[in-house]
């Protein structure tokens, strides 16, 4: 049986159940509530269904515990027996104890069919459902040793393909290291020979370069020969060149400090006059101012030489402040 099929028997179980406990409650109810109405003062009638309702509840939780316990593999102990066998006497007593009382045998077989069917199917279906669970924790515990089989087997499988992979590749590997082995083999002869044939013809290049470098060096010897006796005719005309050179910028100096001299010789002579005792030429104003200019003497200072006004001497000045000015200023003080 599949767990289809044990579900279904346990819907049917619960709900067969379940319909007989609610027609004996109904039953119960109808036939005890005027029992009790009938032993209880006329103020409290309105408390007869009370009792019946109390003990159907009763019959209600031992029924729905008993089921979830059954679900649950679980044992309740004692005290649910004592509950489930109390309240199902309770029940018979209370729907019989109206036809007792009258000594009315039939009566009180008719209303004994309900609490004992309900007391029976209480006990039956706790032991249903107890089988079922039962049944139903073997099946799957013999489907879980079978899966463990099952994974076992494959497991089992799959370490031998593994170890049957192994080999193989363990067989191709020695076959691939004796093939590759063989070609060393093949290879190293060859390369053996191809050394030979290298150091011979490294032997006789050796040579062939040996005589071509003796070659080479005995050129290279005479190039450098050669090329010794050139720089030494072009350091001799270098140090010729350079002797003329220091020959010709010594000249140059030498002219150079004459002209200075003789500038400042004439500047000394411009300025040596003294105060102009009224306004000089143009043309001999303005070496003055020249040489004044050069000298760094004052604007009122070149005015007096010059006997000219200090806003001329002035502007003089600010064209020889220009440095291609200060130059030509030079040369007309050196006049």
């Amino acid at each position: 049986m599949n767990s289809v099929q044990t579900r279904s028997a346990e819907r049917a179980l619960s709900g067969g159940t379940w319909l007989i406990v609610c027609g004996a409650m109904l039953y119960s109810i109808l036939t005890v509530t005027p029992l009790m109405a009938a032993h209880t003062a006329e103020a409290w009638d309105w408390t007869a269904p009370i009792l019946p309702l109390v003990v159907d509840a009763a019959v209600v939780i031992v029924v729905k515990l008993d089921d979830v316990l059954a679900r649950l593999g679980g044992q309740g102990g004692r005290w649910p027996v004592v509950l489930r066998w109390m309240t199902g006497l309770m029940t018979l007593a209370l729907n019989t104890a109206d036809s007792a009382l009258k000594k009315d045998l039939v009566g009180v077989a008719v209303h004994s069919v309900a609490p004992l069917l309900l007391i029976v199917t209480a006990e039956t279906s706790l032991a249903y459902r107890r089988a079922i669970a039962a049944a139903v924790a073997a099946q799957e515990q013999q489907e879980r040793a079978e899966r463990e089989r099952r994974e076992q087997v494959a497991r089992e499988r799959a370490a031998q393909a593994r170890a049957e992979a192994r080999e193989e590749r363990e067989h191709a590997a020695m076959l691939a290291r004796e093939q590759r082995e063989h070609e060393a083999a093949l290879a190293r002869e060859q390369s053996e020979r191809e050394e030979r044939a290298a150091r011979e013809e490294r032997a006789a290049r050796e040579r062939a370069e040996q005589a071509e470098r003796a070659e080479r060096e005995r050129r290279e010897r005479e190039r450098e020969q050669r090329e010794q006796e050139r720089l030494a005719r072009e350091r001799q005309a270098r140090e010729r060149a350079e002797a003329e050179r220091r020959e010709r910028a010594e000249q140059a100096e030498r002219e150079r400090r004459e002209r200075e001299e003789r500038a400042a010789r004439k500047r000394a002579a411009l300025l040596s006059r003294g105060p102009a005792v009224g306004k000089l030429p143009e043309d001999e104003a303005r070496k003055i101012v020249a040489a004044a200019f050069a000298s760094d003497m004052s604007v009122r200072s070149a005015a007096e030489l010059c006997g000219w006004s200090v806003g001329w001497v002035s502007a003089r000045y600010a064209e020889h402040r220009d440095p291609g000015v200060r130059g030509a200023a030079l040369a007309i003080a050196s006049q």
